[in-house]
């Protein structure tokens, strides 16, 4: 049984369909880490002035779910999330923990992921370390649906900037299990949410602090092209929900258009989302605008 530690958590039910109002950090692996090397590297969080939380040295990756409150609906919906942070840190609180406790209060369960950063340092093959948690995330959450009142077939993925990378290859790479799946658990997302996504390697659209801290200073070219996700769609790619700013600055909006494009090509749902401005980084708040994406997220959602 995976490792639960309540967090600010009183008078908590969690069974069957039961909503709940807390959230439990969940220890992604029961045992060993996969991909992982022995390597003396200490976790650390540091909240600025904004309160954005930025989490750096991750070894053992989590879930923290969130599920929705009593007397809130529950739709059976799920999303696991991704924060940002160029794969050298994870933004974990306006693109992980605040997005997931709107989702819960609107009935979808979430869980954020604290996933491991590529790094040589702690990991075999740092290229794989951050999928093997996202497929991993999923393998879980599928697992214990009916604990947590979730329908196996509404399971997404969502993911800012380079989570949105993550998020996206999860979605074009589950065919290929990273990590040990003895019970064939499915780990394809059945939708995603990409907030100014990273989604390609290629030079002139990738972010460069992503791609190298993702695939090195060198990376090979049949790396570029694997991690590429534009490159990878296919017609069992899920449907996806996409936001960008057109002035975004750190990651081309470009990154979003071709992803939309190649699943559009491939006969896929995918709604784009764009605004004039409010650059990079913005999580569910662009303050150059009134509109609220979430909204038409939520709109979307109904109708897939």
């Amino acid at each position: 049984m995976q490792n639960l530690k309540a967090v600010l958590c009183l008078g908590m039910l969690f069974a069957g369909t039961t909503s709940v109002s807390s959230q439990v950090v969940i220890d992604l692996y029961e045992g060993d880490v996969p991909n992982s090397k022995s390597f003396a590297l200490e976790e650390a969080a540091v909240t600025d002035g904004n309160g954005i939380t930025r989490v750096s040295g991750v070894t053992v990756p989590t879930l923290t779910a969130y599920l929705p409150a009593a007397g809130t609906v529950n739709t059976g919906k799920a999303i696991i999330i991704c924060p940002g942070g160029g794969y050298s840190i994870l933004a974990i609180t306006h693109e992980g923990h605040d997005i997931a406790r709107l989702l819960a209060e609107n009935g979808i369960a979430a869980f954020v992921l604290k996933y491991r950063l590529p790094k040589d340092e702690i990991m075999v093959d740092k290229r794989i370390g951050p999928l093997q948690d996202a497929q991993r995330a999923m393998q879980l959450v599928r697992e214990r649906a009916n604990e947590w009142g979730i329908a196996r077939d509404k399971i997404g993925v969502a993911g800012s900037s380079a989570g949105g990378h993550l998020a996206s290859t999860l979605s074009t790479h589950y065919r290929d299990a990273l990590i040990d799946n003895p019970n064939g658990i499915y780990l394809r997302p059945d939708f995603s949410l990409l907030l100014y996504p990273v989604i390609s390697m290629q030079e002139g659209m990738t972010h460069g602090g992503s791609r190298k801290n993702l695939l090195g200073d060198k990376p090979e070219a049949k790396n570029v092209t694997l991690f590429s996700n534009e490159l990878q769609v296919t017609s069992d790619t899920p449907p996806a929900f996409l936001v960008h700013a057109e002035d975004d600055k750190t990651v081309p909006i470009a990154n979003s258009q071709a992803y939309a494009a190649a699943l559009a090509k491939h006969g896929i749902d995918a709604r784009l989302v764009t605004y004039p401005a409010g650059g990079h980084g913005f999580g569910l708040n662009n303050k150059t605008t009134e509109d609220k994406w979430f909204d038409h997220f939520l709109e979307w959602l109904k109708s897939n």
